[in-house]
């Protein structure tokens, strides 16, 4: 009964305390993202396995994963960031190139390994494009799906950004 009582402005504090704490950091944020590679076994001339593990090979813990597919050539997806959420980006079949941005500064990075993923900590503007025909990717994520933890508009992401630097 009382998570009910104190729960939801609690978590309401709390969540906007781990906000402003990631908001701190996002000059940085750009330098945070990286790439890590996954373990490759390769036991056969048919097949080659790929695992990933929460905490040995991300550095969150997993809450959600998500996949893309039928991408439509020529299109962009995502344009957003997010306030506390981390991410995990692998390109599972095909090719596709992510976009960085962390206000101060811009990177891309081409995904077409499977065994490679791309870490995102939160406040960092990320949109994916030049997708290769039959392109697959899988987002790997610290949090359960909140609409709330969106910048979708790169004006409002740009303020947040520079208000707390």
């Amino acid at each position: 009964m009382s998570f009910y009582a104190s729960g939801p402005s609690s978590l309401r504090d709390s969540t906007a305390a781990r906000v402003n704490e990631a908001a701190k950091d996002a000059r940085r944020s750009l330098e945070l993202c990286r790439l890590i590679e996954f373990p490759k076994i390769s036991g056969s001339s048919l097949a080659n396995l790929t695992f990933i593990e929460t905490a040995r090979h991300v550095p969150f813990e997993v809450r959600r994963i998500f996949y893309v597919y039928d991408l439509a050539p020529g299109e962009a997806r995502s344009a957003h960031a997010h306030k506390t959420l981390q991410e995990v980006v692998i390109c599972l079949s095909g090719g596709l190139d992510v976009h960085l941005d962390d206000s101060y500064s811009k990177h891309s990075v081409r995904l077409h390994r499977p065994w490679l993923g791309l870490y995102i900590p939160p406040f960092i503007w990320i949109s994916l494009g030049n997708f290769d025909p039959g392109t697959v990717y899988m987002g790997i994520v610290s949090d359960y799906y909140d609409e709330s933890d969106y910048y979708r508009d790169y004006l409002e992401f740009w303020q947040a950004v520079r208000a707390n630097a």
